[in-house]
Order: C-alpha cells, then structure tokens, then sequence
C-alpha cells in the first residue's frame, strides 16, 4: 500500500457519534475514580444517556467528575458496530440485540485500533518486506471489521495481535534507528519500554526515538521536552504536562493518549492528532 493511502486510512478514522447507539455509554464498565464521578456495570446504559444516545451531560463532563468520557476515543468502532454489524438497529428499538451489541463493541475497538497503528506503520519508509507484512495484517484487520456479530465474538483477539505487534516491533526499531543515524545525526534513544516514570520530572529532556511502549508517565513533566520518533504504544499519559513538547514525529500515539494529558498551543503534535479542547481552557 503507499504510504498516502495508508495514510487516508489513519486520518480517517474518526469516531461519528450521531451515527452510534451509545455504545461506549452502555457496553463499557466504569469504575468511580478521578476520572469517572460513578460506577457502571459493562452492558448498562450510563444514567446520563438519553433516549436520543445524547449525554445530558455532555458540555460539562469535565465539570461533572467525568473527565474519562472526553479522553475515550474508539476511533469509529462505534458507528461501525452500529450501522453496519447490526445495520441500523438499536440495542432500544430491538432489545433482544443489546447484550450481543455491548459485547462485539469492544473487539471491534481493538480491531480499529490495530488497524490505526498498522496504517501508521505503512506511512513510515520501510522495506519491502516488511511493507507487504504490513499490507497484508491490514487486509485481514479490515476485512474483520466486516464480519457479522457471531464470528466477532468467536474472534480470536489476542491471536490477531500477536503477528501486528511484532511488526509494529521490528517497524519501530527499523524507523528509530533510521531517525538517530540519518535524520537527528544522535545515539538512539533507550529502550525504556514499561519504565515507571509516575510524576517524573523529565522537563526539557532530549528524548527523541526513546522507546517508551507501555511506559507509566501519570502525571510526569514532559514541559518542553523533545519527543520526535519516540514509540508511545500503549504508554499511560494521564495528566503528563505536555506543554511546550515537541512530540510532532512521535509514532504510535492515539487521540486518546493526548486527551489525558494536558498541553497547550506550542505543543506540537502529529497530523492525525488534534489538540483537545480543554487545553484551551487551561494555564
């Protein structure tokens, strides 16, 4: 695939909720903490759902002890389980679908989120080889995505992933070193692959093509920090201070990871990542 289709295909991934039933209100579990005002069993609507799949709530999440409903992000998962899997029926008009409904939503979230980062990979220069591996995960991911509810939930999840992500590993490793040597003239980052840097002060740090898959930064300062070519898959960034970062070649970061983190408007981020609007509102 070339890299601009690939990278239609990344860009495009954008949750449409006025075409979704709700789904991350009603399929997902909620555990009260700082980031939810509540518990919510999976498979239970949110008392703040309205009968038109509208949060009651939804100007003043934030506000109201919600702040991980404006973080979530499932990259469309949602409208596709919605108009496509069970082609236009809700889970209210014909209640003997719901609990199917709840449960596909979730394995096609990993799909969309599989197929982001391995339409990622296809945009970065690599080899061959490893560009019709790529290719090839991606065909089998969106065809996924279009199989009915039964065979969904019959998926092997964790087998699709274990093939993707040993080739978002090799992508990884192949494009970092090719950033240190060719690009950025340095030493390739460390490997800091699940490091715990919980409130970390690392303001300022150089810390371009670090490999922070998995990495605990909650709550770290990363204020001026340059993060082009790190790997971000899987690495928690709530409430990390961004601002001022420089993470604008940062590979594998979600909408999601940025949510949680706070930044401002000298934060550069990558193209497919939009600045979130509570950053607006914060010093």
């Amino acid at each position: 695939m070339e890299s601009k289709a690939a990278e239609n295909i990344r860009g495009n991934l954008k949750a449409d909720c006025t075409k979704c039933f709700g789904l991350c209100c009603t399929a997902l579990n909620i555990v009260a903490s700082s980031d939810f005002a509540m518990n919510k069993p999976a498979e239970t609507p949110c008392s703040n759902l309205q009968k038109d799949f509208r949060c009651k709530i939804h100007k003043n999440l934030r506000a109201e002890g919600f702040k991980g409903c404006t973080v979530f992000d499932c990259l469309g998962a949602g409208q596709k389980v919605s108009q496509h899997t069970f082609d236009g029926q809700s889970w209210q008009d014909y209640p003997e679908v719901s609990q199917k409904m709840f449960r596909v939503f979730p394995i096609m979230q990993q799909l969309y989120e599989m197929i982001a980062f391995v339409a990622e990979a296809l945009t970065y220069p690599i080899s061959h080889s490893m560009r019709n591996q790529l290719d090839k995960q991606l065909g089998k991911l969106q065809s996924l995505t279009n199989m009915d509810a039964d065979y969904l939930l019959a998926l092997d999840i964790i087998g699709c992933r274990q093939p993707i992500n040993e080739l978002l590993l090799e992508t990884s490793e192949y494009i970092r070193s090719e950033l240190s040597s060719n690009v950025f003239k340095i030493k390739k980052g460390k490997q800091c692959r699940g490091i715990d840097w919980v409130g970390k002060n690392l303001k300022g740090k150089d810390l371009r093509t670090t490999d922070l898959r998995g990495a605990y930064l909650i709550a770290a300062n990363l204020q001026d920090s340059d993060l082009r070519g790190a790997d971000f898959i899987g690495a928690d960034l709530r409430d990390a201070n961004l601002r001022g970062a420089n993470l604008s070649t940062a590979m594998f970061l979600t909408q999601m990871q940025i949510n949680s983190a706070h930044g401002d408007n000298r934060t550069k981020l990558p193209a497919h990542i939009q600045p979130p609007l509570h950053w607006l509102s914060e010093k």
